[in-house]
This record gives C-alpha cells, sequence and structure tokens, in this order.
C-alpha cells in the first residue's frame, strides 16, 4: 500500500490487509500507479539500427540508469527496408501514444525536422553520439575531433606522411566531426590531405565502395594509411583492399572509430578509436531525468566523453614508396 495512505488504515486492519495480499501473492502493479498520477514512467529510446554493435552496450546504460528512477525504455529501431515508411515519424507517434515523458535520439542528423518539431512541442529530448547542428538541444557525445587526432598522431609517430580518410555522411554530426578533427589534425602535422571518399552510409558495404574509390586514386596519392570514420566503414574498407590484394598493415595501415565488440578478432586486429558506449548511453538517460526533474540548465547541457585509441595488428611503420 501507499506510504503516504498507511495513516488512513487504523494499524490492525493494515496489519490484515498486507497479510492476505502476501497469501494472495499481491504485486503492486507500479505502471497503473503512475499512470493514475499522471506519469507513465516510460522514456522513448530511438536506434538507428540495433544491428549495430555500437548500440547495445549504449541500450544497456540507458536502462542501467532509467532502472535507477523506476523507468524503463520503450525501444523503437528506425532502420526499417520499406523508404516509403516514415520508421522514425511513426516511432514517435506510438510512444506519445504510450505516454511516454521523454525521448532518447541516437538518429539524428544535422538538420532534421521532425527533431525541431518535437523539441517545438516541448518533449523533453537528450541526443546520444550525435548533435542537432544548432545546439538547441542536449545531447551526450564523444569527443570526435580528439578521436582523430589520437589517430592522426598514432600513424605519423609509426612515420606515415600520406593518409587517407574514408569519412562519414556528412548529415550526421559525426561524420562532419570526424572529417574536421582529421583535417585540423593534419594541417596541425603540416601533412597535406591529397585523398578523400565520403561514404554513403555508416555500413560494411558503403566502406567497401569508398575505399575502392580511395584505391581508384593511390596510383597519384601513394598513401600508406587510412583513417575511417567509423568500424564498419573500416571493415569494408578491410575486404576492399584484400580484394585489391593488398595486405594490411604491411601495404596500407587502418584504423577504425568507435571500438565495437569483436574488433579483435577481425583479421587483421582493427587499431580503433574507443568511444565510452555503456557510459554515453548511462550519461544520456541521468541528464534526460535530470530535465525531467527541471533541473536548472539541464535543457542546454551537452556532455562529452573523452575516447582513447585501441593499438592493434592493422597499423604498422610503412614501407618506401616509389615516388
Amino acid at each position: 500500500m501507499d506510504a503516504q495512505r498507511r495513516h488512513l488504515v487504523a494499524t490492525e486492519l493494515l496489519q490484515r490487509i498486507e497479510t492476505a495480499a502476501r497469501e494472495l501473492g499481491y504485486r503492486p502493479n507500479h505502471a497503473a500507479s503512475a499512470l493514475s498520477r499522471g506519469r507513465s514512467k516510460t522514456v522513448g529510446v530511438l536506434l538507428p539500427d540495433i544491428t549495430n554493435p555500437v548500440f547495445p552496450p549504449i541500450l544497456r546504460g540507458i536502462e542501467d540508469a532509467l532502472d535507477e528512477e523506476g523507468y524503463f525504455a520503450l525501444l523503437a529501431n528506425t532502420s526499417r527496408p520499406d523508404p516509403s515508411v516514415d520508421a522514425t515519424q511513426v516511432a514517435i507517434e506510438r510512444m506519445q501514444a504510450q505516454r511516454v515523458e521523454g525521448f532518447l535520439v541516437a538518429t539524428a542528423t544535422r538538420d532534421d525536422a521532425w527533431l525541431d518539431s518535437l523539441r517545438q512541442s516541448g518533449a523533453h529530448i537528450v541526443l546520444i553520439n550525435r548533435t542537432d547542428g544548432r545546439g538547441h538541444l542536449p545531447a551526450v557525445i564523444s569527443d570526435d575531433m580528439l578521436g582523430m587526432r589520437l589517430a592522426v598522431d598514432h600513424l605519423v609517430a609509426l612515420g606515415h606522411t600520406r593518409i587517407a580518410h574514408l569519412a562519414g555522411p556528412e548529415t550526421l554530426s559525426t561524420g562532419l566531426a570526424r572529417r574536421l578533427g582529421f583535417e585540423q589534425a593534419m594541417r596541425e602535422h603540416g601533412l597535406t590531405i591529397k585523398t578523400m571518399a565520403v561514404a554513403e552510409a555508416y555500413a560494411v558495404d558503403a566502406g567497401e565502395t569508398a575505399m575502392q574509390a580511395l584505391l581508384a586514386k593511390r596510383s597519384k596519392t601513394q598513401f600508406t594509411a587510412v583513417v575511417a570514420a567509423n568500424d564498419l566503414l573500416a571493415l569494408g574498407g578491410l575486404q576492399a583492399l584484400q580484394q585489391a590484394g593488398l595486405a594490411v598493415p604491411q601495404a596500407i595501415s587502418v584504423i577504425g572509430h568507435n571500438d565495437m565488440p569483436l574488433l579483435d578478432q577481425v583479421n587483421p586486429p582493427l587499431t580503433s578509436v574507443r568511444i565510452q558506449h555503456y557510459e554515453m548511453g548511462f550519461r544520456a538517460a541521468r541528464l534526460l531525468m535530470e530535465a525531467l526533474r527541471e533541473r536548472p540548465g539541464s535543457q542546454e547541457a551537452t556532455v562529452v566523453l573523452r575516447p582513447q585509441l585501441v593499438v592493434r595488428a592493422s597499423t604498422a611503420a610503412p614501407m618506401k614508396l616509389k615516388v
């Protein structure tokens, strides 16, 4: 029984009620209780592709933080094979019908009309691993500029000077920030950017296509290393290099980004920039809880987490090239 109402019931009667409840196996319905007070204790979580190994640890962090507050997550995977269906809008409408109290969004692009509309409706929103490009919404992100600097610094320390970039989609804040971070790091080392290809999506096949585009220019640029904007692109790049008969890292070194699970099991094990997946989800959910409690400044906060470079066998000193 609700502790706030116990004083209204005589002690003897209260004991009899609780004894009967235990004997009958009664369990309180917290969801119904929350709804009766106008609260659903539910948060909508929008993920772009649950098959991407990056997102399960982020989701685990979200669920752990929500559980501490007695909340639970209503999850939507917005990746759908039918392009005529606006999966994100459908998911939002269904979540609103379930009276979610806020949204954790990992699907945002840099200019989403639906996201701006949702914000203007007064909904509480926190972005994960993304920004909206205008700073209107709180977010928890990795320091993508630093991540690219760590990658370039590592390659330069090995002796590479001709470094190419396999960029992510620039409609996503991560794609743009990592490209800018790569360019800045190259400038800081006094190096010229001669080769770059932009992938259409964060996917293995897109990485393979983009790497093939890089290789088509290699006769002129003779790059000896590639920094990819994420691990899926890097894995696609490894496939393209294998098809071209180029050994990694003997001919070309490759670095990914995100350090998703099982990268130590690929051949060769992939050097990657590790982001704090679990912490990202946990901090985003905590930030949303603060917003729901209407704590000052919670709707303007952006948390930037520090990445680290995990060095594996896909990077090595460059071979001498014929100039």
